[in-house]
């Protein structure tokens, strides 16, 4: 999944909360919301007033808890995970080492998996 398709199946998928999400898909979303916070701030430090800031974040809150209840289902773990980012420091150190872990090959109980119908990696050779 490339960029684009992040942020159009991040803002199509609003309030999906079932489903699964491969790991490109919330990293590209997880950049596309460090991005958006950034120009936000700056466009809010010219005008001196946070109301970009605010209306971005408000609007990316919702999709972006449902691509992370979605990428823990890739895991074949439940959405309630997510809590786990409430315990400061371990609870998002976790969370991050999950995130960056492939997900279940093949289906598990929240779905089929969202990288079946990709093109597997040309491998490289050995050196």
């Amino acid at each position: 999944m490339n960029f684009a398709d992040a942020i159009k199946s991040g803002f199509s998928n609003y309030v999906n909360f079932s489903g699964r999400a491969c790991r490109s898909e919330y990293w590209y979303w997880v950049l596309f919301v460090i991005i958006g916070e950034i120009v936000t701030r700056i466009i809010d430090y010219g005008i001196g007033y946070p109301i970009t800031y605010f209306l971005f974040s408000l609007a990316v809150i919702i999709p972006g808890i449902a691509i992370g209840v979605r990428r823990l289902h890739d895991l074949d773990r439940t959405g309630w995970w997510l809590f786990l980012g409430l315990i400061p420091l371990v609870g998002a150190i976790i969370l991050i080492v999950w995130f960056c872990t492939q997900g279940t090959q093949g289906a598990n109980r929240f779905g089929q998996d969202p990288l079946a119908g990709a093109t597997p990696p040309i491998p490289r050779p050995a050196v």
